[in-house]
């Protein structure tokens, strides 16, 4: 990381943590060239960074200022989905997501895709392809059921950070994190169960428990603090839940992370009504805050947790390698995986297995963190810029998706067929309810590089938005209604 964006993130989090408040003046250039070593013109570029990001302003011959529209966009409402089993449906919606390959003509907003395009993934390309020229044979082989030892290994190290004491023999490597609740799902249920899920919820975890014939439960989440205990108790209560399956930290799409002492006491929910809890850990790693926080299967003591995660986010999708840690549930995952996708493929577990031991993962992991940060902060912006007044915007603590809350009778469906037009794709709410809720919301990704050309399509979805609301005011419904 550059040293400007080294100062940048270290005064973006002084900013954030409140130790700088809306509207103070910031400490003058000279005075941080000199607190931090640096060069004057690296903390101008510092200064520019922030300002790009909306924090900081700069005032003529008085310097610089947290910027006092720093005030954040209203939250997202706490959600308020159908309280009763249901079945999944929005597969067309989400085979309109994902059916197509990323287009050059097509901004996609919406798609859950890392930045892969930073130089600190070198080093896992060359391992890559050093297993390839140097024909070692290994990695054209089966390896073990549970994967390959050496990545199980790392992985059991760096899940140390999450406060997880697991040994690498605990641990099942999988094509990717879906195929770790897959597996993990059919593990502990039956078709016809019911799992309680956060809402909104990932809709590759909702078309999972479709394509088993399970029923979801969907419980209130309050965008800041997760799923509401209160109404998991009720819902635990009236009805015979097997699971409950959820995103505590950084989560799909809302961004929280669920605070400690909640996490703690869902456990104790799951152990008063005898349930288990699949934990989706995907986005944990890219938490802002350092340490990472806690999964709840760190407090996890009779192994009724199953912890879920995959390289898809933190690394690159294309590279398919996942793992779950299932707890009690190890030779029933084992035996689901077998007769599902047997042996995970072996050359891109023993290149990630090297990428990690060398401390290049932890070294992109940082990267990562500050550049999403960064870029969630100028995305808000934008959208606040862009978007009708009374937009809600959620505010993520780590991973790299916004959830954008509208006027309730907006339809982004009806959006999305407009933008598709304009060479842009967004991710509808619809998708990330079981019943079809959250019409009305969308998810939009910030991983990327923010260019000119990203601006300008969130502009233009901001535009179609107002166009389409004031196509549909009442006034002229009523002058519609007359003319006919």
């Amino acid at each position: 990381m550059t040293r400007y964006a080294t100062l940048a993130a270290l005064l973006s989090q002084r900013i954030e943590q409140g130790l700088y408040p809306a509207g103070d003046r910031l400490p003058s250039v000279r005075a941080l060239s000199l607190e931090h070593g640096v060069s004057i013109s690296t903390v101008q570029q510092a200064y520019r960074l922030l300002e790009e990001s909306q924090l900081v302003e700069a005032r003529p011959k008085s310097g610089y200022f947290v910027q006092r529209r720093r005030t954040l966009a209203e939250l997202p409402a706490v959600t308020r989905p159908v309280q009763r089993p249901v079945d999944i449906s929005q597969w067309e919606q989400v085979l309109e997501l994902i059916r197509n390959k990323p287009r050059e003509d097509v901004i996609q907003l919406g798609r859950g895709m890392p930045d892969i395009s930073e130089p600190t993934l070198k080093p896992l390309t060359k391992a890559l392809g050093t297993l390839g020229r140097h024909g070692d044979l290994r990695s054209l082989l089966y390896d073990s059921i549970q994967g390959v030892i050496g990545l199980r290994e790392q992985i059991a190290r760096l899940l140390l950070d999450s406060g997880c004491q697991i040994s690498a023999d605990q641990l099942v490597i999988t094509t990717g994190c879906h195929e770790a609740l897959f597996t993990g799902l059919r593990a502990v249920c039956q078709p016809g169960d019911i799992v309680a899920v956060d809402s909104p919820c990932f809709h590759g975890t909702m078309q999972t428990l479709k394509g088993l014939g399970m029923k979801a439960l969907e419980i209130p989440t309050d965008p800041l603090t997760g799923i509401s205990l209160e109404a998991l108790e009720l819902a635990l209560e009236q009805w015979p839940v097997k699971t409950i399956l959820l995103t505590p930290n950084c989560n799909n799409p809302l961004g929280y992370i669920m605070p400690e002492e909640r996490k703690q006491r869902l456990l104790t929910l799951a152990q008063r009504y005898d349930v288990t809890i699949i934990e989706d850990d995907v986005y944990g790693d890219i938490a802002y805050q350092y340490p990472r926080p806690r999964t709840i299967k760190s407090f996890d003591e009779d192994g009724r947790v199953l912890l879920c995660s995959s390289f898809s986010k933190t690394l690159a999708p294309g590279l398919r390698i996942g793992w779950i840690a299932p707890g009690r549930y190890l030779e029933r995952v084992l035996h689901m995986k077998y007769i599902g996708t047997g042996s995970t493929a072996t050359q891109p577990q023993l290149a990630i297995a090297e990428f990690i031991r060398h401390g290049h993962y932890l070294q992109h992991l940082r990267r990562m963190r500050t550049r999403y940060q960064q870029n969630r902060d100028v995305m808000t912006g934008w959208i606040m810029k862009y978007f009708p007044p009374g937009t809600r915007v959620s505010q993520p603590r780590g991973g790299f998706m916004l959830w954008i809350e509208l006027d309730e009778a907006f339809d982004t469906l009806r959006l999305n067929r407009h933008l598709e037009q304009q060479g842009v794709q967004i991710a509808v709410g619809s998708i990330f309810s079981a019943s079809g809720k959250y019409r009305n919301c969308l998810r939009i990704n910030y991983a990327p590089k923010l260019t000119p050309e990203i601006e300008q399509a969130v502009q233009r979805v901001g535009e179609t938005i107002q166009m389409l609301m004031l196509a549909h005011t009442p006034e002229r419904d009523i002058t519609l209604a007359r003319s006919d």
